[in-house]
């Protein structure tokens, strides 16, 4: 019998499940999907999973169950029968990503994590504005973040690329750490308390899955070499996965992101503070910060007190930002069209007269 507490079900989810007054329902976590199958965990033990006729018709391709959800079936798992996932509990924080296309679509890449590791390696890979673009959407989805700067023994001055970090990340913990040296790893486990669930993302190659193996204490996700040309891995993690820690917590491990888009601004200003204290001095409340008459945050750029180079970079993410999300506005426009079309000609199909027999 597993205690549910120690899987994240927390108050937040049980209060969902009172809500819901079905004696029937089981709560389980999602631990993995693979390819519309879910690997579910239950107090019980759990198995197999599959959505329900009604839901895998319902749910939009961003709705459908990830890996950190939490679910209700109808029964427990059987080694020859999955469970039906009937019903899905609300996120309480979640992670996602622009897809890449003409128009803009969100990808949940982790549901219900109380902390993210952005994960970054101290070689070639390193790359202080792919860090912002991780808290940006961090911080929007509600999670607490953490920088983790891996393979500090491959760095000859991890002190002073540390400090820069914090500098650039106020407010942030900032931990220098070596996966296979195994350096600093007690801060990571110290992050994550007893019942919360973490996660770890990065590019591939940063070392996620050998820091999860060094703090697990077991080879359960298989790692590969990084070329020494480019800093890059091969993909070592194919799929996100749960993992429990022997201290209790579990963490989500999942595969490296050759790209983060913004899908909207929300979390610049929690990464830009000081342009967004400032922009409120602006004469204009809509400043775009560019050569506006009376912008207080070209002033501090002129006067030294705000860096040009971070300004240049909040630019290039809102401007991101504002371009994804009216690609989104669009998508989802184009969707309501077709749905409206398709219930249109549903509708026209019933109302058909019936074909008068010849007499």
């Amino acid at each position: 019998m597993t205690d549910l507490l120690s899987l994240g079900f927390d108050p937040f989810f049980s209060a969902q499940f009172e809500t819901w007054d079905d004696p029937a329902l089981i709560p389980a976590r999602v631990a993995a999907e693979h390819r519309g199958a879910y690997e579910v965990w239950t107090a019980l033990g759990g198995g197999s999973a599959l959505l329900s006729g009604r839901l895998h018709h319902q749910l939009d391709d961003a709705d459908r169950p990830t890996a950190g959800d939490w679910v209700a079936l109808r029964s427990e798992p059987a080694p020859d029968a999955p469970a039906l996932i009937e019903r899905l509990f609300a996120r309480r924080t979640v992670f996602t990503r622009g897809v890449a296309g003409t128009e803009s679509r969100a990808q949940v890449v982790a549901a219900n994590v109380d902390v993210i590791f952005a994960v970054t390696g101290l070689d070639g890979s390193f790359n202080l504005n792919r860090i912002q673009r991780y808290l940006a959407r961090i911080y929007a989805g509600g999670a607490r973040p953490v920088i983790v700067l891996n393979k500090a023994d491959l760095c000859e001055d991890a002190a002073s690329m540390q400090r820069e970090v914090e500098r650039r990340a106020p407010g942030v913990p900032v931990l220098a750490v070596s996966a296979l040296a195994g350096e600093g790893l007690e801060a990571i486990r110290a992050a994550i308390d007893p019942g919360a669930t973490a996660a770890f993302l990065g590019s591939s190659g940063a070392g996620k899955s050998t820091l999860i193996n060094a703090l697990a204490g077991i080879a359960s996700m298989s790692t590969g070499a990084v070329r020494e040309g480019d800093a890059k891995g091969r993909h070592t993690t194919t799929h996100r996965q749960l993992v429990r820690l022997p201290g209790g917590g579990l963490v989500l491990d999942t595969p490296g992101m050759r790209e983060l888009q913004l899908l909207d601004a929300d979390g610049l200003d929690a990464v830009f503070p000081t342009v967004a204290a400032l922009a409120a001095s602006c004469r204009f409340a809509d400043c775009g910060h560019d050569g506006e008459p009376g912008c207080a945050v070209q002033a501090a750029v002129a006067s030294g007190a705000l860096d040009e180079e971070a300004l240049a970079h909040w630019r290039k993410l809102e401007r991101e930002a504002r371009a994804n999300a009216r690609r989104q506005d669009v998508r989802l426009r184009r969707e309501e069209e077709r749905a409206w079309g398709r219930r249109h000609a549903q509708a026209m199909k019933g109302r058909r007269p019936k074909r008068r027999e010849a007499p």
